[in-house]
């Protein structure tokens, strides 16, 4: 007998159906890498989308499905209304639709998504529903996928109507309807067909990472040997698959195949444990465009999908602090630290954070940073916000210089890299015995993505906890610009042999 089939799971199988094996038998092994921000940003955008339509009456969730149901079908009967969560089982198949407007003549679908562009995914999502909805008998007039207006900038208060776009796709699950029935029949024939003790075996293909990386990649990929084919840095996901599928899967494997240069050197220097490769003219070029004084410089950020402060779009990358080592001439025989680490309440931190970096970095000095797509994208959408500030921060924006291109280029290149340019392989290679340098040890942040949730996180919190958390990030972004410093020494002391 076949069990339930949610929309989740059915569109886990359009995927891959060994999730749904590996879900129901081997669900430790599962990797979550869902952000707590990102859950929190759904939950807020789902909750808004409800009021789009005004007054709505919601389906309480219940693991007793029936329950969910047979409130949907009272409902039903009390049209026009609008109904959240609206529940439906037909043929074992299962869904609650976001938003179901219910008129005197038929239903309408609006499937709400926090992202602000549509994937293939979301179409199967609303396919699903349209089949279980359409077989049940209502006449569904329209489908619709709800999602973030990414060009919307908030001005006063929040308007949910321009905060939305809403794409019709009734035309496209009427003709889908077909490869609907296929697909269930095959994800129920395949989860009739394997047990606990039956383990399918399906090959590693695109559905490891579209739409999604999948939380078992870990566990399909233990066997393989290491370093392989899918350690090779920057190549394309798809590449990668076309050369595992012809059996290039070690790195020796590769010796002497017609492979871009780039990976090839990254799989020689760890192959054969090669001596680190210095372009010490390169460095040399970037070190003689450096002006004193010196601000090494690191943004923290985080993103909200519903813009909370004035001025700002969804998923708008929101500075709310910087690190700052400051060296004043060649002689300096110390070096100044200052930062910023906004308040979690305040709504004009994003004015305050810009006032004090400029007031930091009076100068025309050389403002260094580490990768140049960010910290200067910032500092465009602070001008665009605060026409007041635009001057200085274009200034500073023309000081900047990029301490990531010599290994982007790789002019600097070493086996410990691992064909990665990221500050937080660069540095422990430059640096392997320094205790101070090492991100893993730091106390409560250790990346980007953790700083951002940390700071998200302030809200709620005690002073006690706050004052933890906020040290938390103080430390971790100080090391960020430390790592520059550090770096800047290392050139100096490739140019001084």
């Amino acid at each position: 007998m076949n069990e339930n089939l949610s929309k989740s799971k059915y569109c886990k199988g359009i995927q891959c159906k060994k999730i749904l094996w590996l879900d129901k038998y081997k669900p430790d092994e599962k990797v979550d890498t869902a952000r707590k921000s990102a859950l929190e940003n759904g939950s807020r955008i789902g909750i808004l989308a409800k009021g789009l339509f005004a007054k709505y009456e919601d389906i309480p969730y219940s693991e007793d499905l029936s329950l969910m149901i047979k409130k949907t079908n009272e409902l039903l009967k009390d049209k026009p209304n609008i109904i959240t969560e609206a529940s439906f089982g037909y043929n074992h198949n299962f869904c609650s639709v976001d938003i179901l407007k219910n008129d005197i003549d038929g239903v309408e679908i609006y499937e709400v998504k926090s992202s602000s562009d549509i994937s293939q995914i979301y179409y199967d999502d609303v396919f699903y529903q349209y089949y279980v909805l359409t077989n049940l008998g209502l006449n569904v007039k329209k489908a619709s996928i709800v999602y973030i207006n990414k060009n919307y900038i908030r001005h006063g208060a929040l308007d949910i109507h321009k905060l939305f776009n809403i794409e019709d796709v009734t035309d496209l699950a009427k003709s889908n309807l077909p490869n609907i029935k296929n697909n269930i029949d095959d994800i129920n024939n395949f989860i009739n067909k394997y047990n606990k003790d039956n383990e399918p075996e399906v090959p590693l293909s695109i559905s490891c990472f579209e739409p999604y990386l999948c939380s078992y990649w870990q566990y399909c990929t233990k066997a393989l040997p290491k370093p392989n084919v899918f350690d090779i840095a920057k190549m394309k996901t798809i590449n990668k698959l076309k050369y595992y599928n012809l059996g290039l899967i070690r790195f020796d494997d590769f010796k002497n195949t017609d492979i871009n240069p780039k990976y090839l050197e990254q799989i020689n220097f760890e192959l054969e444990n090669l001596e680190p490769k210095i372009n010490k003219e390169a460095i040399k070029n970037l070190m003689d465009s450096l002006k004193y004084p010196l601000y090494f410089i690191d943004y923290e950020t985080f993103q909200l999908a519903v813009p909370e402060y004035e001025g700002t779009k969804p998923y708008q990358q929101l500075p709310f602090q910087y690190s700052l080592h400051i060296i004043r001439d060649e002689d300096a025989k110390t070096i100044e630290h200052k930062e910023f680490l906004a308040q979690i309440d305040d709504k004009d931190f994003l004015r305050h954070f810009a006032q004090s970096m400029i007031k930091d970095i009076p100068d025309n000095g050389s403002v260094i940073i580490y990768n140049n797509s960010f910290e200067p994208s910032r500092n465009r959408e602070l001008a665009r916000m605060f026409p007041d500030l635009a001057d200085e921060l274009n200034r500073i924006n023309s000081q900047i210089v990029d301490f990531l291109v010599p290994f982007r280029r790789r002019d600097y290149y070493m086996k410990e890299f691992e064909g990665s340019y990221s500050i937080k392989k660069v540095l422990p290679a430059l640096y392997p015995d320094d205790s101070e340098l090492d991100y893993h040890s730091l106390p409560v942040v250790h990346n980007g993505e953790e700083a951002s949730d940390t700071f998200l996180s302030l809200k709620g919190k005690s002073k006690e906890e706050q004052e933890t958390l906020r040290n938390g990030l103080l430390v971790y972004c100080k090391l960020d610009t430390l790592a520059m410093v550090k770096i800047c020494e290392k050139f100096k002391e490739i140019l001084n042999k």
